[in-house]
């Protein structure tokens, strides 16, 4: 049995008012939410400070639980959202980023599994291959390496690993071997809870990505391969034009008309 957790905030400094952007005929959080719904979870909470979201989020059928609006990132509103449900410190939540509409709903049946299976781990996410020199370069393509029995060594923004031998001045640099975080996390809610107490971390700062804190605290982290590629993630105005067209591609408008 999982939950999942779905933070959302409407002041993204690179993207003010992200969750409640149209896509396809209805509000981004609105596809996020479905897919939450369709994995199987127990349980799916709307997590937010805003009244905007809170508002809209139940208009089309979600339980909304508002948290404070100081959280540096979403694992501490998720924290605060799971304290206020009173759940117990074994059970698993998946966290669901806002921003991910595309994100097929087995992925999150599949890291909750993969944390169940390793009961040393504190949380578990996924990744998928990069495919293009471009999206290894994108910073808003994180990257992830792992050890040989798949505990995550660090994330980055910055192209890793690097190919020191294939760096050639003047042609594109090796991304064999490089594999994209899927915004996506498993929490034991005990581990959850003790990672949202600890101050921000230097690394997580440095590269504004949350799953660092938990890497420079020691708190272990299984990684897999993801079983499908996610659809587009929503960083900016251009990724949702990329997106609607996804969602156009696979008959999204009536996918929309049956859920509702």
């Amino acid at each position: 049995m999982f939950r999942v957790v779905i933070p959302a905030r409407y002041a993204s400094s690179r993207f003010p008012g992200k969750p409640l952007v149209e896509l396809a005929g209805r509000p981004m959080l609105h596809w996020v939410h479905d897919n939450a719904r369709r994995s199987g979870a127990s349980e799916v909470l709307v997590a937010t400070d805003d009244v905007r979201i809170a508002d809209a989020a139940r208009g089309f059928g979600a339980a909304v639980v508002m948290t404070a609006a100081t959280h540096a990132s979403g694992t501490d509103r998720i924290a605060e959202a799971a304290t206020r449900a009173g759940w117990e410190s074994g059970d698993i939540v998946v966290n669901l980023q806002g921003d991910e509409p595309l994100l097929p709903p087995r992925l999150l049946r599949q890291v909750a599994e993969l944390l169940a299976r390793h009961e040393r781990a504190d949380l578990a996410t996924l990744a998928v291959p990069v495919t293009s020199v471009e999206e290894y370069l994108d910073p808003n393509a994180v990257k992830v390496v792992a050890d040989a029995e798949g505990r995550a060594l660090y994330f980055s923004r910055a192209p890793i690993p690097w190919h020191r031998d294939g760096a050639v001045p003047g042609a594109p640099p090796s991304f064999a071997g490089a594999r994209r975080h899927v915004g996506l996390y498993a929490y034991r809610v005990g581990a959850l809870r003790r990672l949202a107490a600890l101050p921000v971390a230097a690394l997580e700062e440095a590269e504004k990505l949350e799953q660092l804190r938990a890497l420079a605290n020691g708190f272990e982290i299984r990684i897999a391969d993801a079983l499908e590629r996610p659809g587009q993630d929503i960083n900016t105005p251009a990724d949702l034009q990329r997106a609607a067209a996804q969602l156009h591609a696979r008959g999204g408008a009536a996918a929309a008309g049956a859920a509702d």
